[in-house]
């Protein structure tokens, strides 16, 4: 396929859709490099439309590690919308690059960094404008080797048969291998085409290529094997895990987007992985064990970045971010470093246990203060034991009671409902602990305008997980609880009046859920799904539940398996499930033992301040934990040059 650019031809449709800059590319940043003088071509992409893709750090990442070797080149493309790939297909436009307006089809590697699940239909969607064969199956050497990664690809057997690749974990030394895998096979003159640069991709027991392993079926339906089918597989495939993040300070560049996008703000990741345990969290069981940057790496980083892009919020970015063990330093570090400036400071979500005024007023310093967000995740401190979310309502009660005395005077708190074991009451809980905020915060406040707002989502189990084996709440069940749970906060309207609610139907999460834990059988589901206009599946307004229950209802009926089958049915310990020949790391026998803890409502430790609990992932990884504290500060920085936030003052 031709690499000339597209741009000429898709121009003149721009005034034609909605938000056209999202497609021009040339953001503050950004790469363009010469085709015929790179030899290896990686098209980067995130699944969803440019607002929401611009930011995700791990695209970002990525673009700048390969685009900083001078023999590759990377580029970027997200979804379009409906508007403009209604207009590509009249006009026989294909899925583009935004960096230089590239068709997809041309590059050696697309990587598709997803998530979530609900990106897959998207997936079909740039394969089929970019002139990629859907199935595998029926590529040839002349198409592109499409690479799943991100949390979504920890399962990727659902979109199996789309792929050709997956790597679990950590990319950026992944991306680098894979690269050099490509520029040796090409200098060796591509031989055995590309099923033998498949292979040794696969060989190295870092990246899994689907095509290589069988999957056979027992009459229950269940899994009954998965082997691979050439002697050069290996029979599980590892996660990647990146030491040493200091030695990783990326991006150094971030990416500055056209449009407005959902994160304006430069981030940096203050460490990456968490071990608080908790039962529902994918992304905390996949990403450890816990590596902290150190306190100079994240103030050099932070320095750079805001040089480099005119950000005026620092966003300082993890799981857990206040459980960083040198915080406190670090925010009153930066606090001190851009006093005076127009720089804020912001955390993610924050843990009770973890949050302190002293924390809250450095991030505030420069008067931004903006609401706190606490996430109990469950109502009743039952449901918090079997998630292992222990955040007492003590501990709420006299965090938000601090800060509502401080001058704060609003709080957001984060809820799951459709949880193991959850009933009825566990959920009313959340409307008693709400309106205990609002008394506390008038008492400590000494006003009534204080508002706690509570955001509900869907509880979706996940793999790698101890709820892998869990039953998925049905959607009438969620929707109930949560209209009496409205009902109770609405019961006493001189304090329900000042808290808000916001939840999301259970009917997204059923279909996550089927998506979160399927196999391969799932991939003709999401085909008939896409084929059938379904696209844009993580926005309400494309989302059609219905559309999915259909196609989910002819494709599986046929195999003996239905929607109940993989969502609302309880596993058990001895089921092959269809993610277990790539290992995270944890050890499966240690995922079930905690998940009898959850169901006996037992409690498990933060093991980065406790004796080693055996989950598996140190010793299986070769790492180790990696946590301060150094005892070292964070300096004031010197005057530097034109364009940095704090000028020329002197600090």
């Amino acid at each position: 396929m031709s690499a000339e650019s597209v741009f000429d031809r898709l121009e003149p449709l721009l005034p034609r859709v909605s938000k056209p800059v999202q497609y021009v590319g040339g953001e503050l940043n950004s790469t363009v490099k010469d085709w015929d003088e790179t030899t290896v071509r990686w098209c980067l992409m995130y699944p969803d439309a440019y607002e929401v893709g611009l930011p995700n750090q791990g695209v970002m990442i990525l673009y700048e590690i390969l685009n900083e070797l001078p023999d590759v080149l990377a580029e970027r493309t997200y979804a379009v919308w409906p508007d403009l790939e209604a207009l590509m297909r009249e006009h026989g436009i294909p899925q583009f690059t935004v960096d230089n307006h590239r068709p997809v089809g041309a590059f050696d590697v697309l990587g598709v960094s997803f998530a979530t699940e609900l990106g897959y239909t998207n997936l079909l969607a740039a394969l089929d404008l970019a002139g990629i064969p859907l199935h595998a199956v029926d590529r040839t050497d002349d198409h592109p080797i499409v690479l799943a990664g991100g949390h979504a690809a920890f399962n990727p057997e659902p979109i199996a048969d789309f792929l050709d690749a997956a790597v679990l974990g950590d990319g950026e030394e992944a991306v680098l291998e894979i690269t050099e895998a490509i520029r040796a096979w090409k200098a060796e003159g591509e031989p055995g085409g590309r099923d033998e640069l498949l292979l040794r991709l696969a060989e190295s027991g870092g990246v899994y290529v689907p095509k290589f392993y069988d999957v056979s079926y027992g009459e229950d339906g269940a899994i009954a094997s998965v082997v691979p089918n050439h002697e050069r597989v290996p029979y599980r495939v590892f996660k990647r895990t990146t030491m040493e993040l200091d030695d990783w300070p990326y991006p150094k560049k971030p990416l500055v987007p056209l449009a407005e996008s959902v994160h304006e703000r430069m981030s940096v990741e203050i460490f990456r992985g968490c071990t608080r345990g908790c039962r529902f969290c994918q992304a905390g069981m996949i990403t450890r064990p816990v590596r902290e940057r150190s306190i100079e790496g994240i103030g050099e980083m932070v320095q750079r970045g805001l040089e480099a892009t005119g950000f005026e919020e620092v966003g300082l970015l993890s799981l857990s971010s206040a459980d960083h063990s040198e915080i406190a330093d670090i925010t009153k570090g930066l606090a001190d470093r851009y006093e005076g400036t127009n720089t804020g400071l912001s955390l993610p979500s924050t843990r009770v246990d973890a949050f302190n005024i002293d924390l809250a007023n450095e991030l505030s310093r420069n008067g931004r203060r903006s609401g706190l967000t606490f996430a109990p995740e469950g109502g009743s401190e039952r449901i918090r034991r079997v998630i292992n979310k222990m955040v007492s309502e003590e501990d709420l009660i006299r965090t938000v009671s601090a800060a509502f005395a401080n001058g704060w005077r609003q709080v957001k708190l984060y809820f799951m409902c459709g949880l193991p074991t959850e009933t009825d009451e566990d959920v009313l809980q959340i409307a008693e602990m709400a309106k205990e905020v609002i008394r506390a915060g008038r008492q400590a406040a000494g006003r009534k305008d204080i508002r706690c707002t509570i955001s509900i989502g869907g509880f979706v189990p996940k793999p790698h997980t101890p709820f892998q084996w869990a039953s998925q709440c049905d959607p009438d069940t969620v929707d109930e609880r949560l209209r009496k749970l409205r009902q109770a906060i609405n019961s006493d309207r001189g304090l329900g009046r000042n808290i808000g609610m916001r939840y999301h139907d259970g009917k997204p999460s059923l279909v996550e859920g089927l998506l979160s834990r399927g196999d391969r059988r799932i991939g003709r589901v999401i085909e008939r799904v896409w084929r059938e206009g379904g696209k844009f599946d993580g926005w309400n307004e494309h989302f059609s539940y219905d559309r999915w229950v259909e196609c989910a209802q002819a494709e599986l009926e046929p195999l003996g398996v239905d929607l109940d089958w993989f969502t609302t049915r309880e596993r058990g310990e001895g089921e092959v499930l269809p993610w277990d020949h790539l290992d995270s790391g944890l050890d499966k026998e240690w995922l079930w033992a905690d998940w009898q803890d959850a169901l006996d409502a037992r409690e498990q430790d933060d093991c980065r301040w406790t004796p080693c609990f055996d989950c598996g992932v140190c010793p299986t990884m070769g790492t180790d934990i990696e946590v301060g504290p150094t005892g070292r500060k964070l300096l004031p920085i010197s005057p530097v040059g034109q364009g940095s936030p704090i000028g020329n003052s002197s600090l």
